[in-house]
């Protein structure tokens, strides 16, 4: 496992090795505050060789998710809760990023967040997504049609502001959550999006949005900032035509590789049958080989863009993805197997199983029920 554990230079920082932690909604926060418990978690993968941590989804506002208890990034008090996960992880010796995220119209106007808010649930366009289950809720809804979104503009802000405060709390850089659904996929799919100004209609309009966060969050992180896509689609009921979805996600990574300072990476994540959902008797997502069809929009020379792969890989597949010569990809991001194995890189440097199973039933908590369960109790084997 030689390549996985090179280190990598990502804008200002370098990470140990090429081995990350993806983001990981697990509702441990207490309202949306994170916690002593969340501390000990990160702390935990970061002792066990991470070498770049994402951090949960972190919300820009209040917002009705379908996750209670996701954490937030608004307030002091937040911002204190998150110095304080941030400075455990550096003592380990490892890095961390806030992943930066906003659901759109998959929220729900009866939740307790969204009522706190103030205002509807906002989307690119008035167009619900079909599914949901929101089970905290009485009567356990579905999605609702959102209203749309005045001016994106407003909600550019609510990023940067998260990053300001991101900042604060000493955060190395920010990634964002442009995948799986949420406001940032919204805007890209043509499904979601049926807009007439500036930000729908032609791919380069769908694009807008996103460009203008990036811009924005580079203000305050400069090359430290990422982003997160998923082209496949499916979560969440996303899913354009093959061509079409080429066509868009083709434009904007080649747009984020001109930008004139690079993304530290773009994570781009695999076909998973896991993320995708079946309706009306098909499943949603648009298959195909996202690493292969994708890299060929990353044509600066040498590469400016770092790109990392993330969803459903095995270790043996990371190696060969990272070292195979092409340099098309530094390194992989692991998900679910974080879960599980809080020393996950430094099993796979020394070659050790990975086989702790997942307890589905712990994994996003519950009320009344010890949030180290199935959170923090995985016994490490390095």
């Amino acid at each position: 496992m030689s390549a996985l554990f090179t280190p990598l230079k990502l804008g200002t920082i370098v990470i140990p090795n090429r081995i990350g932690m993806a983001a990981l909604t697990r509702n441990r926060a207490t309202g949306t505050i994170p916690t002593d418990v969340m501390r000990e978690h990160y702390l935990q993968r970061a002792q066990g060789g991470a070498g770049l941590i994402v951090t949960d989804a972190v919300l820009v506002s209040r917002q009705g998710t379908e996750w209670q208890d996701a954490p937030g990034l608004w307030d002091q008090a937040q911002v204190e809760g998150w110095k304080k996960i941030v400075d455990a992880v550096h003592g380990a010796g490892s890095k961390i990023y806030a992943q930066l995220w906003h659901t759109g119209r998959v929220s729900h106007p009866e939740a307790p967040q969204q009522i706190l808010a103030g205002v509807p649930v906002y989307a690119p366009s008035a167009i619900s997504a079909r599914g949901g289950k929101f089970r905290f809720i009485p009567g356990a809804p579905g999605y609702v049609t959102p209203t749309e979104l005045p001016d994106p503009k407003t909600v550019v802000a609510l990023f940067k502001e998260a990053a300001v405060n991101a900042k604060k709390a000493g955060f190395d850089g920010i990634e964002f959550h442009g995948a799986n659904g949420y406001l940032i996929h919204q805007f890209l799919d043509s499904s979601s999006n049926h807009r007439t100004d500036e930000y729908g209609g032609s791919v380069e309009n769908r694009a807008r949005f996103v460009l203008e966060l990036i811009a924005a969050v580079q203000d305050v992180f400069g090359p430290d900032v990422a982003i997160k896509l998923s082209p496949c689609g499916g979560y969440n009921d996303m899913g354009m035509p093959l061509s079409e979805t080429i066509a868009t996600f083709g434009y904007l990574l080649a747009q984020i590789d001109a930008l004139p300072t690079p993304l530290s990476y773009v994570c781009l994540a695999l076909y998973n049958p896991y993320l995708d959902i079946e309706l009306e008797g098909t499943m949603r997502g648009t298959t195909h080989d996202v690493l292969q069809t994708y890299k060929g929009y990353f044509k600066s020379k040498p590469r400016r863009t770092k790109l990392f792969l993330n969803s459903g890989i095995q270790p043996d597949q990371a190696e060969t993805f990272v070292g195979d010569g092409e340099g098309d990809v530094a390194g992989i991001f692991f998900g679910l197997a974080w879960i599980a194995h809080p020393d996950l890189a430094k099993r796979i440097q020394a070659n050790k199983p990975i086989d702790n199973a997942v307890d589905l039933t712990k994994l996003y908590g519950a009320p009344g029920v010890d949030p180290n369960l199935g959170y923090n109790d995985y016994k490490a084997a390095v």
